[in-house]
């Protein structure tokens, strides 16, 4: 299936946007030498509105300020808006765009161009069943152990696994009904033991739960010396990124602890520092257990994905993309 023919059945059988496809776009001969080989053009009607679609050739990988003023040289040459259209973006791309303000479409996926009122930047998150719902801490806890099981179970007993994590009975049945709530699972029992039935592959899943997690960590404290306080505390933020990454090691090295081993160190006599400075650590403290997969030295990817997720830094954007691309269902 051709981009176009993509982004047409795209806008109808998903959107419910009638299309009609004109033949090409004249001015594309007026162009500039560069920009007629930038993309490929097309012009469509969109809803009875008619754009110049944008198609991204595919043949190298341009830095989106280059596609941008592309783009903007492109629109020069009409009064109709010059939508750029690519298979695929990073969220941290989708939103520089966005920032740009240049309408895009990716087919299947999200539609940005505001010049025609449309605007489904996260379409498929759009259609989570209860909009607005967060899960609890175990039930993100308990979801992202199942996610990273190798091989992906999509049957699980909650009991089991909530009690490997520390959590009683009581407290993984209630995960078991957060999660089947919101769509993601269906209960089942065999015998007396209740089980959970994924309604979705892991990275589905995945992408279906995370607009409902929240970053692991409740706060963060700067502690000097901590020494012994905690037993083999796992890296987190920063430190754990630059182990997946190309990024340096920052300034201060960075934990993650539960709230209880705050407490615990903070009896102990750690003491929080007012402001971090030369030689202190940077301690995360989390809402659930760092060490949901055994034997690393990090916290896992995922819980690393949500803790940083909002920093706006294009290089840890870029690094966090890297390691989705690593995750148990990218390497299938």
């Amino acid at each position: 299936m051709t981009p176009v023919s993509a982004v047409r059945r795209y806008l109808d059988e998903v959107l419910g946007l009638p299309t009609r496809l004109a033949r090409g776009w004249s001015d594309a001969t007026k162009l500039p030498y560069y920009l007629q080989h930038a993309f490929h053009y097309s012009r469509l009607a969109i809803n009875g509105k008619s754009v110049v679609l944008a198609v991204g050739t595919g043949e190298e990988r341009h830095s989106l300020s280059d596609i941008r003023k592309w783009l903007e040289a492109v629109q020069t040459y009409t009064e109709q808006p010059v939508v750029y259209v690519v298979e695929a973006l990073a969220s941290h791309e989708r939103r520089r765009l966005i920032e740009y303000k240049v309408p895009f479409i990716v087919p299947g996926n999200q539609l940005y161009v505001p010049d025609l009122g449309f605007d489904f930047r996260e379409y498929f998150r759009q259609r989570s069943p209860i909009i607005g719902t967060w899960l609890s801490p175990s039930a993100q806890a308990l979801l992202i152990t199942a996610l990273l099981q190798r091989p992906w179970q999509g049957e699980w007993q909650p009991a089991a696994m909530g009690s490997a994590l520390g959590y009683t009975t009581m407290t993984s049945s209630r995960v078991a009904k957060e999660l089947t709530a919101v769509g993601l699972s269906t209960p089942f029992s065999v015998g007396r033991t209740r089980w959970l039935r994924m309604e979705f592959t892991a990275q589905e899943t995945w992408e279906r739960a995370r607009p409902m997690m929240r970053t692991p960590f409740r706060r963060r404290v700067w502690v000097m010396n901590p020494g012994e306080a905690i037993d083999s505390p796992r890296l987190a933020g920063f430190s754990a990124l630059s182990r997946h990454s190309m990024l340096a090691e920052p300034a201060w090295p960075v934990c993650a602890v539960t709230l209880a081993e705050w407490k615990a160190a903070a009896d102990a006599g750690v003491r929080e520092l007012p402001a971090p400075m030369d030689g202190a650590h940077e301690w995360q403290l989390w809402n659930y257990s760092p060490a949901l997969v055994p034997q690393q030295d990090t916290v896992d990817p995922l819980s690393l994905i949500l803790s940083l997720q909002d920093d706006e830094d294009d290089r840890v954007l870029i690094a966090l993309e890297q390691i989705g691309k690593q995750l148990p269902w990218s390497k299938v």
